[in-house]
């Protein structure tokens, strides 16, 4: 198990306080130091900012002016990443902005607010983020782009993995994401009873979430620690994929029926282990960022459908999902709107990272040359436009689901 990133949350100032980030390196210096003194592997730092439509006080045209800004000034200050908040429903112009603003700046992450439980779901900022998602296709040959934006639903401040960071104070604080899925995949191996892989997990995952606890309140206690996404985020091999503890679970191919509940098991240990928990802390499914799930996708075993079906009872949604070139934002709108019901009805976070291909079509073969990515073959997208007597300005409502015991 690895430490994915330290995630350092807080509200730069416009123009940027250079005092306030030479803080946020210095700290994630000394909290990457400390964290690997306790032998913990620390992959990546970054920064997550106050949403960019409020640090613009909703002068939101010059998001890629100081995007560019921004990613000029990390290495300075010694950070790998930045996320510079979601575009928010309130400032339906903010969107639009998005794709200029990844096409000026490396390292900088944007997200896009789809529904909250304030306004509802947005059908505005449903289409306005499909739209985000086709332009930002082409700024690179292999759509590649698309990495760094996220659509949102119901996505809270303080979470540290990227593109959903972002940060709701101007106090600063900072969260641990972990890189996990080997966890699972070493709690299920070899085990000849379910049960003891189970509990195996749940001991695991509470071992090391006391264990990078007590570093961040003893050491670093200086600033608030919101706690730990425990999601089992993979990497794209066997030994570190998700996909693999399922089928280690007894499920012989991701995609086939008991999936679900494989994922929902998950899931639920992490809930059961016992330290601060923040983010999504669960299942994760990002298709090209896990060896088996990629290879699943491609065989057609594992399905978009799929995806959004185990979304209702896994962490983060849909995430790294090849698309064909020639998707549009209206074949896109209906699954993110999918997305966005899950969301407030089961009133949890769920994300959308999809990545339409450029000239590929539904069964080509990826082709991307990234040490993250397993390559895979581009997913079919069962959509059509939308056919519905709902206005673009409109926002639907959904209550969360009420869980009543019988009589």
């Amino acid at each position: 198990m690895k430490i994915r990133s330290i995630t350092y949350f807080c509200n730069p100032q416009n123009p940027f306080d250079e005092k306030i980030l030479r803080n946020a390196g210095d700290f994630l210096s000394k909290a990457k130091s400390a964290f690997e003194a306790g032998g913990y592997e620390v992959q990546t730092t970054r920064l997550a900012t106050t949403p960019f439509p409020n640090l613009l006080n909703g002068r939101v045209k010059e998001l890629p002016v100081i995007a560019q800004n921004l990613a000029n000034l990390l290495p300075q200050i010694g950070v790998a990443y930045a996320s510079l908040g979601p575009a928010l429903i309130e400032f339906p112009e903010s969107y639009a902005v998005i794709p200029d603003a990844i096409a000026a700046s490396e390292n900088i992450f944007f997200g896009g607010v789809m529904a909250d439980r304030k306004n509802g779901i947005s059908m505005q900022a449903v289409k306005a983020c499909a739209d985000v998602i086709q332009r930002s296709a082409t700024i690179e040959a292999n759509g590649f782009a698309n990495l760094r934006f996220a659509a949102l639903a119901n996505v809270r401040a303080g979470a540290p993995f990227f593109p959903a960071a972002y940060h709701d104070a101007d106090v600063p604080a900072f969260a641990i994401a972990v890189e996990s899925a080997d966890v699972a995949v070493d709690a299920f191996a070899g085990q000849s009873d379910f049960g003891e892989g189970r509990s195996a997990l749940i001991a695991e995952i509470q071992r090391h979430g006391q264990a990078i606890t007590r570093i961040a309140k003893s050491e670093l206690s200086s600033t608030r620690f919101l706690g730990i996404d425990f999601s089992l985020a993979p990497f794209p091999d066997d030994a570190h994929s998700l996909g693999n503890a399922v089928e280690k679970m007894g499920v012989p191919k991701i995609g086939l029926h008991g999936s679900l509940a494989a994922a929902a098991i998950l899931t639920e240990a992490i809930e059961r282990a016992d330290f601060p928990h923040t983010g999504f802390s669960g299942f994760m499914q990002p298709v090209l960022e896990d060896s088996v799930l990629a290879r699943r996708a491609a065989e057609g075993t594992l399905t978009i459908k799929d995806a959004l079906l185990y979304s209702a009872v896994c962490g983060t949604g849909l995430d790294t999902v090849p698309l064909p070139g020639d998707v549009t934002a209206d074949e896109m709108s209906p699954l993110l709107l999918d997305l966005c019901a899950l969301a407030l009805r089961l009133d949890k976070p769920l994300t959308a990272r999809l990545m339409p291909v450029p000239g590929k079509r539904a069964g080509d073969a990826t082709e991307f040359d990234f040490g993250f990515f397993a390559n895979s073959k581009v997913m079919k997208l069962d959509s059509a436009p939308l056919n519905l007597p709902i206005s673009a300005s409109q926002n639907i409502h959904l209550n969360a689901r009420k869980h009543e015991s019988a009589g």
